[in-house]
């Protein structure tokens, strides 16, 4: 009897330090950002008749970004002085743990910073070159005093495939830790709000297709790398 219990004390100990190990390497290689080509940073300034410039994001939230999901990410407001409109973007890139993302959305983190969630419906934008993708339309308001109003509109991308589907993604693959390190398999989430859906509307189809350009597509190819290249460091935007 003696000798089966060493063993299964034994194997216990096997056990323990079998899981140990790997999933330390996980820790460790989830902590490392995971980089793309062409960072979000290059992201152009200037769009046609866009212009961006930087919003900040408040410390306890950038935290939060580093800690749960955000490999990259950019956040900007772009005027359209023409047009007189506005639209802040917000794209952010989840790679080593793709699955951080999850619940992070309009409809939680808008109420959760004082605005009152009105609605949110399916839609589906044409972007200025032609491509379909399926997105969600938030809309947000602030009670009086401040009578503001929020229009938002969201999709996922998702190894190169866009969704408006959180639940594409939250399974058990979609949460795995990205051990290979390969930067095609991730999640990015593209937000675009202003107070006004034309805005909105304008902003997104104009500025769609070049951001997918930064992250990487089905084939694993990044297009903003290939302009990179064939320019010589600049990247096109969109007239």
């Amino acid at each position: 009897m003696w000798l089966v219990w060493v063993l299964s004390v034994l194997l216990l100990i096997s056990a323990g330090i079998a899981y140990r190990v790997p999933a330390q390497r996980i820790k460790i290689l989830g902590e490392a950002p995971i980089t793309l080509p062409v960072p979000l940073s290059d992201f152009p300034m200037e769009i046609g008749n866009w212009v961006g410039t930087e919003l900040s994001i408040g410390a306890t939230t950038k935290e939060y970004m580093k800690d749960n999901f955000a490999d990259d990410y950019f956040s900007r407001r772009y005027v359209d002085s023409v047009a007189k409109a506005w639209a802040d973007v917000y794209v952010v890139y989840c790679s080593a743990r793709p699955g951080g993302i999850l619940g992070h959305r309009p409809n939680v983190c808008y109420p959760a910073h004082g605005w009152q969630h009105e609605s949110t419906e399916t839609s589906r934008l044409v972007s200025q070159g032609g491509r379909e993708i399926d997105c969600l339309i938030h809309r947000f308001y602030k009670a009086p005093p401040e009578y503001d109003r929020m229009v938002v509109l969201s999709f996922y991308v998702l190894n190169g495939r866009t969704t408006a589907k959180e639940s594409d993604f939250s399974g058990p693959f979609g949460r795995r830790p990205n051990i290979a390190r390969d930067p095609s398999r991730y999640i990015a989430q593209v937000q675009i709000s202003s107070a006004q859906d034309k805005s909105v509307e304008m902003a997104a189809e104009q500025m769609a297709d070049l951001i997918l350009d930064f992250l990487p597509d089905e084939n694993s190819k990044v297009e903003a790398a290939e302009s990179v290249r064939a320019s010589g460091g600049d990247i096109k935007s969109a007239e």
